[in-house]
Parts: structure tokens; C-alpha cells; sequence
């Protein structure tokens, strides 16, 4: 890489090249094996690694292309991989994991919009003494996460044509046909018809309400950074090194999610071992895959780039919902099992308390500590209750 490329880079980016390299190596000598303790400590180590330098490589990527495009990569690139882990999974757990879509993919959600979201707004609050983004584009993603999270988790559980939580043929085909035209929608007005509205916002904007500092006075974002157009530090990365960092980010993606496959009998084994319910194994799936979207979401907001962060954590809750559906949809005709999609009634509050305070906080383009402490609260009591229902 050139020297102002490394310039841009953390300290342990000069192995993020070689870490993704050895942990898909690492992969194809543990893949579908029965592994020791020794084994699956090894390979905790080489997942984490990958998650590290696939939150560098998509920051290059991001960098290059710029904003929104470099949040859409690691959004649908993270949930490309999350779906081929969901139907490996269902597979092999058979009856058992009728369920492992609708709480992976819950789960991706409620961390998402409450989680990540929450964590940012609190950090860039805590920096400005407010959070700012541009509310039209934030208020747009998450309305369409609601339509979409109602028609496919909550409306199953009302349905009379199939007995349970599930949709029958029909219904399964319109909701996985209408997630792909919302999620398509969103995609066209995220990167060409309404762009500007998920591009960071300015100190000063009126649209946006400008930016306070927590004596209410007017800021420069880039007061503490030397920042770009795009909200990233130092020179903008060649051609080749962008796309290098692609290849290299996909392969640290499916390091991820195959490593992840890897010690994911040990998750189950010990979460049967502590009695703990079935469906904590899609929390710890849907925060092993959120892993990388997470670190560069709080890495955005620490730069005081709001929009970035919220871009890349609706998205994500987007992206998992609009792709996932629609592929386990596609996937039943293979696999022999039931697909429960329908919440219970506690996941269903949870979710109208997150549509109510997301409400309140997307549709005025800025955040105070109250409200992105309120997301993390009910982040929390999601974690909390599925550990405990």
C-alpha cells in the first residue's frame, strides 16, 4: 500500500492482510469436523482477527467509493454470508431449527436499530452534546424496516391458513416478493434517486438543525479530524487498493461466517448445557455476523460521522430482513422442515416499543443522551429476556 494509505490505518492493520488469508485456510481444514476445545480456541482467535480486518477493509472500500455505497458493501455483504450460515444451520439441525431464521433474523434487528444505533447516537451526543443526521433518510430506511419486520415476524403469528407461527405457500410468497421490491426501493433511493439524504451531514445544515456543542453553541464536525468529503481520514485509496480490500474483505466475511459455523456446536452444546433457550443460538449467530458492522459503525461515530454510523446500522437491519426472507422463502423447497416466522407476544412488544422510541428519534434528524440511551436500554432488555423469557 502506499504511505499515505498506511498513514490511515490502525496499528494492527499491516496483518489485516495476511489474517483473513490463514483463517479461510484455517477453515478449509476444520470445515464440518468435530473439534476440540484446543481446536475451537484457535479458532475464536482467528474469527476475531477476521472481524478486525474486515471492518479495515470495508472502511478502504467505504473510503473509495464513498458515502452511501461503502455502507451498502459491508451491509449486503455480511448478510449474503449470514443467509448461507441460517440455511447451513437448518439443515442440520432439521425440525430443531424451524425457528433459527425468525430469531436470527429478530435478532439482527433489535441490535441493530436499538444496539448499534444506540451506541452511536449516545457516542456523537456525548461528543456534541448532540447527535446529527439527516432525518429524511433515516425516518425512510427505518419506516421501511417496520413494514417489513410487521409483514414477515409479526403477521405469521395471526394467520389461520397454517397451523403455528408460519405463513402458508401463498403468503410466504408475497411477503418473500414484497421484501425484495421494499428492499430494491431502498437500494434505488439510497444510491441514486434521494442519495443526498444518507450522505453525512454538514455542521451548519439547516435542514438538519446545524450542530450544537452541550453549551449549544455551533461546532465544526471536523473540528478534531481532517477529514474528507466522505468523512475518512487522509488520502482517498488508489483502484487496486480498493480492490484489493474487497477481495480481501470477502474472504474475511467468509472466514467469519465459516469459523463462526465452526464453533457453533460448541455454542449450542453450551447453551444446552446452561438451560438456556433455543433461541439464544440466533442471538449469538446475529451478533457473531453484526460483529464487523458494529466495530465500524462506533469507529464512524467516534469520527463524528452519525449518518455513516445509522447508514451502516439500518442497513444492516434492512439488508437482513429484505435478503434473508426472501432466500429462506426460496430454500424451503429443499429443506424438509417447518419455517416459524411468527414472534411471541413478548418479542412483539419489544418490537412496538423499538418502532414507537426509533419513531421519535429518526424523524428529527438529531439525538440527545436520553434517546440513544433509551435504544441501548431496550437493546438490553431484548438481550436480557431472551436469556430469560
Amino acid at each position: 500500500m502506499s504511505t499515505s494509505v498506511e498513514q490511515r490505518l490502525p496499528a494492527w492493520a499491516g496483518w489485516s492482510n495476511v489474517v483473513p488469508v490463514l483463517a479461510v485456510v484455517l477453515l478449509a481444514f476444520t470445515w464440518g469436523r468435530d473439534l476440540p476445545t484446543w481446536v475451537v480456541a484457535v479458532v475464536a482467535v482467528f474469527l476475531f482477527g477476521a472481524v478486525l480486518a474486515a471492518v479495515h477493509h470495508a472502511e478502504v472500500v467505504a473510503h473509495r467509493v464513498g458515502e452511501p455505497f461503502g455502507s451498502l458493501v459491508l451491509a449486503v455483504a455480511v448478510t449474503v454470508i449470514e443467509v448461507a450460515l441460517i440455511i447451513t444451520m437448518m439443515t442440520a439441525k432439521g425440525a430443531k431449527g424451524a425457528g433459527l431464521a425468525r430469531d436470527t433474523v429478530f435478532a439482527a434487528v433489535m441490535i441493530t436499530c436499538n444496539g448499534i444505533a444506540g451506541l452511536c447516537l449516545l457516542l456523537g451526543a456525548l461528543k456534541r452534546g448532540l447527535a446529527l443526521f439527516n432525518a429524511d433518510g433515516a425516518s425512510t430506511v427505518f419506516g421501511a424496516i417496520i413494514t417489513l419486520a410487521g409483514l414477515t415476524l409479526v403477521l405469521p403469528t395471526f394467520t389461520t391458513s397454517q397451523p403455528g407461527p408460519e405463513f402458508n405457500d401463498t403468503q410466504l410468497t408475497f411477503a418473500a416478493l414484497a421484501s425484495i421490491a421494499v428492499y430494491g426501493l431502498f437500494i434505488s433511493a439510497l444510491t441514486v434517486r434521494h442519495r443526498p439524504d444518507y450522505l453525512p451531514v454538514d455542521a451548519g445544515d439547516e435542514g438538519n438543525q446545524g450542530s450544537a456543542g452541550s453549551d449549544g453553541s455551533e461546532v465544526d464536525r471536523n473540528a478534531d479530524f481532517d477529514l474528507d468529503e466522505h468523512g475518512y481520514e487522509g488520502e482517498r485509496p488508489t483502484a487496486r487498493e480498493a480492490l484489493t480490500s474487497l477481495v480481501l474483505l470477502l474472504f474475511a466475511l467468509v472466514a467469519v461466517v465459516g469459523l463462526g459455523k465452526g464453533v457453533s456446536p460448541t455454542i449450542e452444546r453450551g447453551v444446552d448445557r446452561a438451560g438456556l433457550p433455543a433461541s439464544v443460538v440466533g442471538v449469538v449467530i446475529a451478533l457473531m455476523v453484526l460483529l464487523p458492522e458494529s466495530i465500524s459503525a462506533v469507529r464512524s461515530a467516534r469520527r463524528d460521522e452519525i449518518q455513516t454510523s445509522l447508514n451502516l446500522a439500518l442497513g444492516s437491519a434492512m439488508a437482513s430482513i429484505g435478503l434473508t426472507i426472501p432466500a429462506i422463502a426460496v430454500s424451503t423447497v429443499w429443506l424438509s422442515t417447518p419455517l416459524i416466522l411468527g414472534l411471541d407476544a413478548s418479542h412483539m412488544v419489544l418490537l412496538a416499543m423499538t418502532v414507537a422510541v426509533g419513531t421519535l428519534t429518526f424523524v428529527r434528524g438529531r439525538a440527545t443522551l436520553v434517546q440513544g440511551g433509551a435504544h441501548l436500554v431496550l437493546c438490553a432488555g431484548y438481550l436480557i429476556l431472551a436469556v430469560s423469557p
